[in-house]
């Protein structure tokens, strides 16, 4: 069954809705067995979930890059959390803005600053990365200092409000506002809103953590898998030892309890654009930047190309849309960019690397598809590479052994056969590296990006520098920045 059509004649207004560190089973519309998310199975309901999407990188700062360019991380060379998107490349946000459409920017950004041209005619409330630069330690991965801030993680586990609370409450009350705004129905717009629940400090309101404190959760801890790059970004971040039965049962009520919070803002913002009377000719995109292992293999928040972390919830919805519909092609971020163009009427971007969602919601699944994550930020020695097609899952390692899964035999990636010697094994192998080399060279990609990460690290002042910097777990709010710099200002 397709969507409804647009309102004849009109040009259909573009939502986009994205979140921070959303695992991709954490919706009931995913089959979670206990998570309450109705506004988002309501969405999916409506229209088209994806079932294999995946981030363009598990790390916020070049993802979010990424998914406004359209291009994969090694393209543009916004590589980590200290080299953030800084409007150079051309994004969809500044074609679409070129081509006379109303775009906006409502919460977390993640670019370099608001000085920069992001693409955007108007950001409100905006987080971008801290004093322009981000997190410089994440650079220094050949022979990385000890990360003692990593304890916090666990130390702020529970029930409460925390900025970042407070942040998507005010982000929710300013989309509801511009959405109703009377210009708003005057001419096409697109609109990309951007919270951050449910990523860390993962302390959730009394009434969303309290759905779930509770809850019997397996609080067994898990062991790290044995691979040298996995194990060395479990050394740098050390999240796990922190963590005592007490703080664990209260990061996973918190985590799921922020879940249904973040539901709840979607929900009043999707309420608020039918009140608007624009809800039947308002395409709609929600998604993820990433996902989060929650103590999965003994690991904690992203930076690993295991499901939890690297593949993400994306549901679109909307005019022409099909409903109630599983599309199980593969699909990332760097689809969003012609997705955009593709909604708002728009040529695709010539040097672009994704396909519009709209056509891929519309066509038969195509299990052959590959799709390309990569990582090269803070804690990692190595570029990881990860290509997903069929049932497979290669995930190469530069000087490394790689790993490979069969998804639909080992769902929870529990056998690693990168190293196996059975004849499928093998094969999947070959075909994995085969289809990474299709899109990029893994060795001279992880050249280039140490080159540019040592030139960005003398920019900053050299290694003592970036070592020294602002240490952080989380971007600090707008308002916690704004603090920051008056403290500065007067300490000068």
């Amino acid at each position: 069954m397709n969507g409804m059509p647009p309102v004849p004649g009109s040009q259909p207004n573009l939502l986009v809705i994205i979140s921070d560190e959303h695992r991709p089973d954490a919706m009931g519309c995913a089959g979670h067995p206990f998570v309450r998310t109705p506004n988002l199975d309501a969405l999916a309901n409506r229209g088209t979930r994806f079932t294999n999407a995946y981030c363009a990188s598990p790390m916020c700062v070049p993802t979010r890059a990424a998914l406004s360019t359209g291009r994969h991380v090694h393209r543009d060379r916004f590589w980590d959390s200290a080299t953030p998107y800084d409007g150079s490349v051309k994004s969809w946000m500044h074609n679409l803005r070129d081509a006379g459409i109303a775009t906006t920017s409502i919460g977390k950004l993640h670019f370099r600053h608001g000085e920069d041209d992001n693409g955007f005619g108007e950001e409100i409330l905006p987080m971008h990365v801290v004093g322009g630069v981000g997190w410089a330690i994440g650079l220094l991965r050949d022979n990385p200092p000890e990360y003692d801030v990593a304890a916090e993680l666990a130390l702020q586990s529970g029930r409460g409000s925390s900025s970042y609370t407070d942040y998507d409450l005010a982000i929710t009350d300013a989309a509801e506002s511009w959405l109703q705004a009377p210009e708003r129905s005057e001419a096409p717009w697109a609109a990309f809103v951007s919270l951050v629940s449910p990523h860390f400090p993962l302390t959730a309101p009394a009434a969303f953590y309290d759905l779930y404190a509770d809850r019997c959760f397996d609080l067994t801890p898990q062991s790290v898998p044995d691979h040298p790059e996995i194990k060395a970004i479990d050394a740098f971040f050390d999240h796990d030892r922190h963590f005592t039965s007490e703080h664990r049962h209260a990061a996973l009520a918190a985590y799921f309890g922020l879940t249904s919070f973040l539901d709840n803002c979607i929900g009043r913002i999707m309420a608020s654009l039918r009140a608007s009377g624009q809800a039947d000719n308002t395409i709609i995109l929600y998604l993820s930047d990433h996902g989060e292992m929650l103590g999965d293999k003994g690991l904690w928040t992203k930076q690993v190309m295991y499901e939890a972390s690297a593949k993400i919830p994306m549901i679109l919805s909307g005019p022409g849309v099909p409903e109630n519909l599983l599309c199980n092609t593969a699909v990332s971020h760097v689809d969003l960019a012609a997705t955009a163009h593709d909604c708002m009427g728009l040529p695709p971007a010539p040097d672009g690397d994704g396909t519009s969602l709209m056509r891929i919601a519309q066509a038969p699944d195509d299990p052959d598809r590959t799709v390309l994550s990569e990582y090269h930020d803070g804690g990692s020695s190595t570029g990881a590479f990860m290509v997903r097609w069929q049932d497979w899952k290669y995930v190469h390692y530069v000087g490394m052994r790689p790993q490979l899964f069969d998804l639909q035999a080992d769902p929870d990636e529990n056998h690693d056969l990168g190293t196996s010697s059975a004849a499928n094994a093998v094969a999947a192998r070959s075909e994995g590296l085969k289809r990474l080399q299709s899109i990029c060279d893994p060795e001279a990609v992880n050249g280039q990006c140490f080159a540019d990460q040592a030139a960005r690290i003398e920019t900053l002042g050299g290694r003592k520098a970036c070592q020294e910097a602002y240490l952080f777990n989380h971007t600090p709010t707008p308002v916690e920045q704004a603090r920051m710099a008056a403290r500065d200002d007067r300490a000068v």
